[in-house]
């Protein structure tokens, strides 16, 4: 059965940067928490990946996924699974970003299909540590961006 989340955060930040940290998949280790490894197996004619290798350890998920990526401009990043995995029959994801005042609003949603049966509120919990890590993550990392110049 599958389980969806959705969490959205504020970003003292503009869209651009913050999908130019979205894109930029060598520095997920440095702030997405749960990704050991990343690897673009398929850059995109964009100069964004089409497809990207990851190792994960998220708790109860450990495994490596390869996800399909689909860009719109600025605006929204999404991804499917593109083999499922000992672990994952599916798994969709998106960020949405929003200009806001002094920002942007990020919206990040994630639905994944376990092969493995766990409990229902275990698998909430899970789903939301995973979009709160990735949320605050890509928070920090943003906002630091902008200290570091």
């Amino acid at each position: 059965m599958a389980e969806e989340a959705r969490s959205s955060t504020f970003i003292g930040a503009p869209r651009e940067t913050v999908m130019a940290v979205i894109a930029d998949f060598d520095a997920y280790p440095r702030w997405a928490g749960s990704f050991r490894s990343v690897e673009v197996t398929e850059p995109g004619d964009d100069g964004r990946a089409r497809q990207v290798r990851m190792v994960v350890d998220a708790g109860f998920i450990k495994d490596t996924l390869v996800l399909k990526y689909e860009w719109d401009a600025d605006i929204r990043s999404s991804w499917e699974l593109a083999t499922p995995t000992a672990l994952l029959s599916a798994l969709h994801g998106s960020y949405t970003l929003a200009d806001h005042d002094t920002g942007t609003e990020v919206t990040y949603n994630l639905t994944i299909h376990l092969r493995i049966p766990m409990l229902g509120i275990i698998k909430r919990r899970a789903i939301g540590m995973i979009i709160d890590q990735a949320l605050h993550g890509l928070k920090r990392y943003t906002e630091n961006l902008g200290d570091a110049r």
